[in-house]
């Protein structure tokens, strides 16, 4: 005990001194004045080291606002100064609102103390009126690394529209606990809005009970896992691709008396397993042509799937894979949400774009006889690819 007491008084008696501590080259190392930081006897005050801007980039729509947030290290800082690149395509309020104002790039800053930190905004042009949202990905969390927190961002980034998630969400096994562990810190944040499909590894929990307990009515009947639902002008289905776990004929027959029932001009039908892939992870799966070949009799537009860890865009096509610029669907893998990423299998045909090194989202705008697509990399990543199309 008396050491104990003796080395205290030690320690007050040092930090005491009036005198900064002197580094070994003879300098005052301002790292060293253990009091000065806290109000101590050393005086002066804690030195910004840098500054954070989040989301560090994002996209708006002119007319549309986005909050970002500054943060400094040490986390001292109680107020920055923002400032805008370029006004004429966005602005920014001393509270760090931004405002789109026309078409074109902006980068946005916040400082303090001579440190400044960026987010890099992209304004978009309004799209056509009755234009409608979605934004999502598949194969997203997993407790052992924080790739769903960058791609949650994103959909932080992109606050209006539908989440669209495409299985194996929560990993590893989809369970009441990853769910709550993993999935919901994160893109949790947006489950208000979001439309799931199930995965494989949901599976591995009997009867799916952690995805169907978490996402509840949203996720339709778990007994079936699959849904439709309209969305401004475009009809969308969610089917169950693991069919050996359901009534498999059941849920052809509901997709093709769904598909008649609709009277919107264009669909969209999302599930996890895709009919194409050229990733290393899985590849083609002739199981998924039954769908297909439905979707195809009622002049479906789009398909999107996760399963394999990558992003890849293809042309048009038949259920059998021959080239369709009429009649043909055209299909996103989007297995980028977070989980680690596959490289390139075999390159299929028709396969129009392939990147296994980019985690991100696909952002969709649905509008009246048309669409089109990005692909928004996390932070830190470059890799993207756009386009638009027209409705069958």
């Amino acid at each position: 005990m008396m050491r104990i007491l003796a080395a205290a008084l030690g320690f007050l008696a040092i930090a005491g001194c009036t005198d900064a501590p002197t580094a070994a080259d003879g300098s005052n190392n301002d790292s060293l004045r253990i009091l000065s930081a806290k109000g101590g006897a050393g005086g002066g005050t804690t030195k910004i080291n840098s500054v954070t801007v989040t989301p560090a980039s994002a996209s708006i729509q002119a007319g549309a606002t986005i909050q970002l947030a500054a943060t400094s290290k040490p986390g001292t800082a109680s107020s920055f100064a923002w400032a805008t690149s370029n006004a004429s395509v966005a602005t920014v309020s001393q509270s760090g609102l931004v405002t789109g104002i026309a078409p074109g790039a902006a980068t946005i800053s916040a400082t303090a103390s001579g440190k400044t930190g960026r987010s890099a905004i992209t304004v978009t042009a309004p799209p056509p009126a009755g234009s409608v949202v979605m934004i999502g990905a598949g194969d997203i969390s997993d407790c052992n690394n924080n790739n769903d927190e960058a791609t949650a961002r994103l959909l932080d980034a992109n606050p209006d529209g539908t989440v669209f998630v495409l299985g194996d969400n929560a990993y590893e096994n989809g369970s009441a606990a990853d769910y709550s562990n993993c999935y919901n810190p994160t893109w949790g944040r947006h489950k208000s809005r979001t439309m799931p499909s199930v995965g494989n590894h949901e599976y591995n929990t009997a009867g799916a009970t952690g995805y169907y307990g978490y996402f509840g009515a949203a996720a339709g009947d778990p007994a079936k896992g699959y849904y439709s639902y309209d969305l401004g002008d475009w009809h969308v289905v969610v089917l169950n691709s693991n069919i050996g776990f359901i009534d498999a004929s059941a849920q052809l027959a509901w997709l093709s008396t769904d598909l008649s029932a609709s009277t919107k001009s264009c669909t969209l039908a999302y599930w996890h397993h895709p009919r194409f892939s050229s990733g290393s992870g899985h590849g083609n799966n002739s199981a998924m042509q039954p769908f297909w070949d439905a979707l195809y009799a009622a002049d479906a537009d789009v398909v999107l799937n996760g399963h394999d860890h990558d992003y890849e865009r293809f042309a048009p096509q038949t259920p059998s894979g021959a080239a369709d610029n009429q009649r043909g669907i055209r299909e996103f893998v989007v297995g980028t949400g977070g989980r680690a990423l596959y490289s390139l299998g075999t390159l299929r045909a028709n396969s129009q774009v392939f990147n296994a090194s980019t985690f991100g989202v696909l952002k969709l705008t649905l509008s009246a006889g048309s669409y089109s697509w990005e692909f928004i990399p996390v932070a830190g990543q470059t890799f993207t690819d756009s386009g638009t199309a027209s409705c069958h």
